[in-house]
């Protein structure tokens, strides 16, 4: 190995902050993930919705990109998106996704893999109108993923969406709206030293319910 990739293969922190075990996750997933996150919350993590989410293209291909959570209902995980970009595309041709969140702070992660459709444009309309103005104005002036000649094309689209929509509401885009990732398995891990971490694995069952598992590290 060349210097450079011996010294990144040096680099190495232990977990020693807390454990995991069985009792304390409980039978509900969601559940206790919402513990998680209120934890992550309370720490002060900076971009603590930020997960990872990896979809498969049509020819088979992995990709992945980090993406904002906005909601957790008790059947998945929420985010918002453009339904013709890259993600949009894939999803449409694969129902397939994977989450992944990591707290480094807290060293945990949590992993999850299932079912991916649109919400409703009901669900879709409260979320874009939550939003400022300059990012439902950004929902309209980005062709999301498609290649531009240079940076003025986006400034001019804001330009005009912004006069367009300067004395009226400013509708969702048809283009753009939110996902649910409805999950079939839910892991937590929690770093431990030695990294001998703790894994414990949800499962969804064909009568819908949750069965737990430990993992090795």
């Amino acid at each position: 190995m060349s210097a450079s990739t011996t010294h990144i293969a040096h680099i190495r922190q232990d977990y020693t902050l807390a454990a995991l075990d069985e009792s304390i996750t409980g039978n509900d997933p969601l559940a206790f993930f919402h513990r998680w996150f209120g934890e992550a919350q309370t720490a002060q993590i900076s971009e603590v919705n930020a997960m990872t989410l990896a979809t498969v293209s049509a020819e088979g291909k992995p990709h992945a990109r980090i993406v904002l959570l906005k909601g957790v209902e008790h059947n998945g995980f929420i985010f918002f998106t453009n339904y013709d970009s890259n993600k949009g595309r894939q999803i449409a041709s694969h129902d397939s996704a994977a989450l992944l969140f990591f707290w480094k702070e807290l060293e945990r992660q949590v992993r999850v893999e299932g079912k991916i459709r649109k919400i409703s444009a009901e669900e879709s309309d409260q979320y874009f109108h939550s939003r400022p103005a300059g990012s439902r104005i950004g929902a309209w002036s980005s062709p999301q993923s498609e290649v531009i000649s240079d940076r003025s094309v986006l400034d001019k689209n804001y330009q005009d969406y912004e006069a367009k929509f300067a004395d009226t509401t400013i509708p969702r885009p048809p283009h753009w709206g939110g996902y649910i990732v409805e999950p079939t398995q839910i892991e937590f891990w929690q770093g431990r030293s030695s990294r001998m971490h703790d894994r414990i694995l949800f499962t969804r069952s064909e009568n819908d319910t949750w069965v737990k598992a430990r993992l090795a590290p």
